[in-house]
């Protein structure tokens, strides 16, 4: 796929600047899609949005399910499910870090009474669009709901942890348990039903808009999700559910000693037999939400970094093929030339290029890599193509502003030359080096736009604690800023009017050449 020629901004809905605490799908994502506008960019790329205890995007404990957190509670109280006294309830003074403890006693508390309220005074026609819905994404609903009541029925405790025949889905006491948590589970269905119609009203404002949303999806499952719980078989397990081998990188840039992700191994011959079908079913869940979807950590379709279950490093893990082309094969044939970015940043092979070039899928280009290798370096601007996404920095990345700060004399005085600037304003600078860049997409987070520094670093990647809290506070991404934003894209042909223009008159010029 190709995109036309055109900008966007990196910033994850917890970093809106929600009133309760977090960024949600109310008033201020729908007040960011008008900044976007202003700003002349054409996409908003979100991570992903799935349940999560700490707010880590990348251990989702379902990879179809919308997290509790980013319901929008003033949007409950005008369909009637809280009061105004709920709602207002659990506002909190405007910061611009999130504190996750908080928000979840908060949601715990206040979505139940929601889902209590909404069946008892619910009309006729709302409970049949909650139906409906329930319905429609009844083949991974019913498992995350039933997840979920389980895992508050058992305090919070990992699903392999659960008394054995909860754990291991033994059918009886499945339905059982089913029958004893009826409430819990309509509740998490009605959480589910709200997130997914906020979610809608987002999209359609943002098609209004002109703007274009990209999300993401991990490679990976967390080991206490809904989908691991509920396809054992998928993964590497043993018969009582532990891995046999679990996901990292090994040493990189960002970890001397790799990354220990820690979650299972997928058992690929068992995908491949079912035709990739459980994948199939993921990904279309993701452009369900999207437009286009970023495929995080794509180098494992190639091959894939396996550690043992019981080493404490990543270090002493081992490639192993991927699924390669039948998995792409199968996803084509379901989906069609669905529309995916490949994550390919890391250790990187000619073989995991090819793949990618082969199904014809946008690579990514970090600017912040470009200049600690030479001229050889594939980040560098001179050498990008057309068919990628350029991005200044990504969530994993300092801020610019931080990683100049930071940064060896080596690159910062590399940074300088190839910017012919003294290294003021570098996010200013690296930012009009990936407008000018061929790449068809180029990407700043909002840390950079606004020249934040390292406080407001989303995440460090081996870092267990500490990550995913920073967020805009309100007017923070004022005109003054939509302006900067919309001349660099006047400068470099990234404007939506101007991109098209360009992509009309192109092949004009070919021909007359």
């Amino acid at each position: 796929m190709r995109f036309q020629r055109s900008s966007g901004i990196l910033l994850h809905l917890s970093s809106l600047p929600g009133p309760c605490g977090v960024g949600d799908l109310g008033r201020e994502a729908h007040r960011f899609l008008e900044f976007l506008r202003a700003a002349g960019q054409t996409w908003w790329q979100i991570l992903p949005f799935g349940p999560s205890d700490d707010g880590n995007p990348y251990v989702s404990r379902s990879s179809w399910a919308g997290s509790p957190f980013f319901v929008g509670l003033d949007e409950l109280a005008q369909a009637g499910d809280l009061t105004p006294a709920e709602a207002e309830s659990a506002r909190v003074p405007a910061s611009d870090l999130v504190d996750w403890a908080q928000v979840a006693r908060v949601r715990a508390a206040l979505l139940p009474l929601a889902a209590q309220r909404f069946f008892r005074r619910a009309a006729p026609a709302d409970l049949d669009r909650f139906d409906a819905f329930c319905a429609a994404e009844r083949a991974w609903l019913d498992d995350w709901a039933l997840f979920a009541a389980a895992r508050a029925r058992f305090e919070a405790a990992p699903w392999w942890e659960w008394p054995a025949d909860a754990a291991l889905r033994r059918p009886g006491v499945l339905a059982a348990l089913a029958r004893t948590l009826d409430e819990s589970v309509r509740t998490q269905k009605y959480i589910q039903y709200r997130f997914f119609e906020q979610w809608e009203a987002l999209r359609a404002a943002a098609r209004a808009a002109g703007v274009r949303l990209m999300g993401d999806i991990p490679i990976y499952c967390a080991r206490d999700s809904a989908d691991v719980w509920a396809r054992r078989e998928l993964f590497q397990l043993d018969e009582a559910g532990r891995p046999r081998v679990v996901s990292g990188v090994p040493p990189d840039y960002f970890a001397a000693d790799g990354q220990l992700w820690g979650t299972p191994v997928y058992d690929w011959k068992r995908h491949e037999s079912e035709g990739f079908a459980w994948w199939v079913s993921r990904l279309r869940g993701a452009l369900r939400s999207a437009d286009v979807v970023r495929i995080d950590h794509f180098r494992a379709f190639e091959a894939y970094w396996e550690v043992p279950a019981d080493a404490p490093t990543a270090r002493t893990g081992r490639w192993v093929p991927g699924p390669g082309d039948a998995f792409f094969l199968a996803v084509r044939d379901a989906l069609g030339d669905a529309p995916f970015v490949a994550e390919d940043l890391g250790v990187i092979t000619p073989a995991v290029c090819a793949l990618r070039d082969r199904w014809e899928l946008p690579g990514m280009r970090v600017l912040q890599f470009a200049f600690g290798e030479g001229a050889s370096s594939p980040h560098l601007p001179f050498h990008h193509e057309r068919r990628s996404v350029v991005y200044t920095a990504t969530h994993d990345n300092d801020t610019t502003a931080g990683w100049y700060e930071k940064a060896p004399e080596t690159e910062r005085d590399a940074f300088r030359k190839f910017t012919s600037t003294d290294g003021g304003f570098c996010h200013y600078h690296m930012m009009r080096a990936a407008y000018g860049s061929v790449a068809d997409l180029a990407m700043a987070p909002m840390q950079d736009v606004l020249a934040l520094g390292s406080d407001a670093r989303m995440n460090v990647p081996g870092l267990a604690h500490g990550n995913w809290h920073w967020k805009l506070r309100p007017g923070q991404a004022d005109g003054a800023t939509a302006d900067m934003l919309r001349g660099l894209g006047e400068t470099f042909g990234r404007l939506p009017v101007v991109a098209k223009a360009l992509e009309t008159t192109a092949p004009k010029a070919a021909e007359a050449a």
